[in-house]
């Protein structure tokens, strides 16, 4: 089996509960109403924001839908099944540039709130440039959640790659510098930055997000700078919160969506997409190092519908 689709095996059965709860909704839509009216719209509405995709995600899908429906003068329900999914895979393509900082010198600052797994994706996301046969550093800059520090070290072993760290409770900002002078000196390709998740005073969160920011702007100014933030996918709605107000203080250009597996609120890596405006670039379904995964929208959404890998 290709790791494709053993990866696609996983994710269809991580996605599992998030399809079982709309799946049978879908069924009965498609198969029980006669014709196309507003009814069949709103019952396809509902079952779309209960599996967390978001009103205004909802919405866009059903106004394309109704433009597919009218365009392709399409009568029987049935019909709509593809539309809707072509509809979804829509709202979620990635750019062309999504990837690029994996190819350049670039510095990687990962963000998010404490518990959503984001040092573990640090963690996995070295192994994987690393296979891919990039030279990664890892910096321990979050200095102020205990064990952070001694976790991402046991990381740098298993991936096998270096880390740059001070001692807890260090200025987060004068370890960044220290690793990218680190990065420059060893000619490293991707220097990949934990950062503290805190948000419980944004106004902290900002000054230091900015401090590393400056530092790695006036030291490093040849780099790529790549911000993912990591996002819990159990918590649905709440997510999208904490990436709001991350996107109040920094800037961000991807997504990276944890714990899938085992969750009903799988819808959500549609609606951050769309609503945000911020690409979902990994997800992650699993504890093994190779469960985080570059994002892929047909995949995703084939195993949101348990379609064959290549449909």
């Amino acid at each position: 089996m290709s790791e494709k689709k053993g990866f696609f095996k996983r994710l269809a059965q991580g996605l599992s509960k998030t399809r079982d709860s709309i799946a049978s909704s879908f069924d009965s839509i498609f198969s029980g109403f006669s014709g196309i009216d507003e009814d069949f719209y709103e019952e396809l509405e509902e079952i779309l924001i209960m599996s967390d995709m978001g009103i205004d995600t909802t919405m866009n899908i059903i106004e394309d839908l109704k433009k597919k429906v009218k365009e392709n003068k399409i009568k029987e329900p049935e019909e709509c099944r593809q539309l809707l999914i072509d509809s979804i895979k829509d709202q979620m393509r990635l750019d062309d540039t999504a990837y690029d900082f994996a190819d350049k010198k670039s510095v990687v600052l990962v963000i998010g709130v404490n518990g959503v797994g984001k040092t573990t994706s640090v963690g996995k996301l070295a192994a994987s440039l690393k296979g891919q046969g990039k030279k990664v550093l890892l910096a321990a800059a979050d200095t102020f959640r205990a064990g952070a520090i001694e976790q991402l070290k046991e990381w740098s072993n298993r991936a096998g790659v270096d880390i740059i760290s001070q001692a807890e409770g260090a200025d987060p900002a004068a370890v960044v510098y220290d690793a990218v002078a680190a990065a420059k000196a060893r000619d490293v390709d991707v220097l990949l930055c934990d950062t503290a998740g805190r948000l419980h005073n944004k106004k902290n969160l900002m000054n230091e997000l900015s401090k590393i920011n400056r530092i790695i702007q006036k030291e490093y100014s040849e780099a790529y700078l790549e911000t993912l933030i990591v996002l819990d996918g159990t918590t649905g709605q709440n997510a999208m919160a904490q990436a709001k107000q991350f996107k109040e203080a920094t800037d961000i250009s991807g997504i990276i969506l944890t714990k899938l597996d085992g969750t009903a609120k799988g819808g959500i890596a549609i609606a951050i997409q769309s609503e945000l405006g911020i690409p979902v670039k990994y997800i992650g379904i699993g504890e093994q190092v190779d469960d985080l995964q570059r994002f892929d929208p047909d995949m995703f959404v084939n195993a949101l519908f348990e379609k064959g890998e290549e449909n």
